[in-house]
């Protein structure tokens, strides 16, 4: 069944379809651009690119996820962490020619998936996503990043325990929780932006800020493309594929997760309308331009997603816009240095409040369906899918690694579709 284009959530700010005038347009969619550049940043970081092309490409992917979805869906998407340890050993072992290809193979693999969906459909994914699966997959999306929060708070470059590092990121966050709780007007939909432009000045008074990059930072310079085919001849590396390709089934449970707290924010069922289909095949060809112009593989993103939930503004376009300033600023050098400079206290902070957004919203599922844990079956089912998700359980075979969140929601769908309604104590 089709969305009805009448719908408008009552409790959102801004809702999918509406359009903000540019002044909050502009705050809106820096406060989505300064959330999520932490993340999409570091992954070029840890595996050896330079981040303005990470940038560049998550805003490219955004607006070709948002072209697919026909508009409908305000996901950002940013590098994906899934295939760090993956791409780290192709880079030492083949350089990026390999993890391009890596990246478009997982992408092709998003697409292929796309296309089964789209001519089988999707309705068994009410079978096998049912809110007791539901709602215990979003608290584990949202409470497995609770250590990367914590760590952010806690530990300095070093790896030390600052405490200095500590104050700024209870700052961080008891200023954006005022902000949320006793603005009024258009400030409390920018409580994140604030919040993060007053930790940073905090992080500033307490000297933890490192200026030098932005110092030496030109205004501008041209992302560090790497293209196919004019950067550097095609070269088939299996290994590229046969390790990246299986590893986009893992962030497809991600994905699908995500949506179903889109689902559970907005009101609606993508999945239905515009499709899993659609879903999947803008993240696929994110990926897959990512992999052709130098970039990690892409996904949407949890950070996002909490700002959402927080300030209730769920409009398009302000995700249109993030991705279009992920563009500009890729090319301005001593902005990409500004927002770079960033310290991990402040991003840690905000992260306290914006994954555990994410997990009350997996809550709200359970309570809003009136999920009964008085069944010994649906204990057994949040339990598991808790326990191994929060816990980071993963299984590795060979090169291949199947995440936390990833196993945790293979547990989640095999117990639904296996376990009886009632114990055998409850007959």
């Amino acid at each position: 069944m089709k969305e009805d284009k009448t719908f408008r959530n009552p409790e959102a700010v801004l809702d999918v379809q509406d359009k903000p005038k540019f002044g909050p347009w502009l705050l809106l969619s820096i406060q989505h651009l300064f959330t999520m550049f932490g993340s999409t940043v570091l992954v070029p970081l840890l595996i050896g690119l330079k981040p303005s092309i990470a940038l560049f490409c998550s805003g490219v992917g955004t607006l070709v996820y948002i072209l697919c979805t026909q508009a409908k869906i305000p996901a950002y998407l940013g590098s994906s962490f899934a295939f760090i340890a993956t791409m780290q050993a192709l880079m030492k072992n083949y350089g990026y020619p390999a993890v391009g290809q890596g990246a478009i193979a997982a992408g092709l693999v998003y697409v292929i998936v796309a296309l089964l969906i789209a001519r089988f459909g999707s309705r068994w994914l009410d079978k096998i996503l049912p809110p007791i699966v539901v709602g215990p997959i979003i608290i584990v999306i949202g409470l497995s990043l609770a250590t990367t929060a914590a760590n952010d708070a806690m530990f300095n470059a070093s790896g030390k325990y600052s405490l200095t590092y500590f104050g700024v990121a209870i700052f961080t966050l008891v200023i954006t929780i005022i902000f949320n709780m006793f603005l009024k007007g258009f400030p409390s939909m920018i409580p994140v932006l604030l919040g993060i432009i007053c930790g940073y000045l905090m992080a500033l008074f307490c000297g933890i800020v490192d200026l030098s990059g932005v110092e030496s930072a030109k205004w501008f310079s041209l992302p560090a493309f790497d293209v196919l085919g004019v950067s550097y001849k095609f070269k088939w590396y299996p290994a590229a594929i046969i390790t990246m390709a299986p590893i986009a089934f893992v962030t497809m449970t991600e994905h699908m997760g995500h949506i179903m707290v889109l689902n559970k924010l907005t009101k609606r069922n993508f999945f239905e309308d515009p499709g899993l289909n659609r879903t999947l095949l803008g993240d696929g060809l994110s990926s897959i331009i990512a992999g052709f112009l130098g970039g990690p593989p892409t996904t949407s993103y949890g950070e996002n997603i909490g700002v959402l939930a927080m300030t209730k503004v769920h409009s398009v376009f302000v995700l249109g816009g993030a991705a279009f300033f992920a563009i500009v600023f890729s090319f301005v050098g001593k902005v990409s240095a500004v927002i770079e400079s960033i310290p991990t206290p402040v991003i840690g902070g905000i992260s306290f409040l914006l994954f555990g957004m994410i997990a009350a919203n997996g809550l709200r599922i359970l309570v809003d369906n009136k999920v009964d844990f008085e069944k010994k079956r649906n204990l057994v089912i949040a339990s598991v899918i808790l326990v191994i998700g929060i816990g980071g359980t993963y299984l590795k075979i060979g090169s291949f690694q199947l995440t936390s969140i990833g196993l945790a929601t293979v547990f989640g769908i095999l117990l639904n579709l296996i376990l009886p309604e009632k114990a055998a104590s409850e007959q």
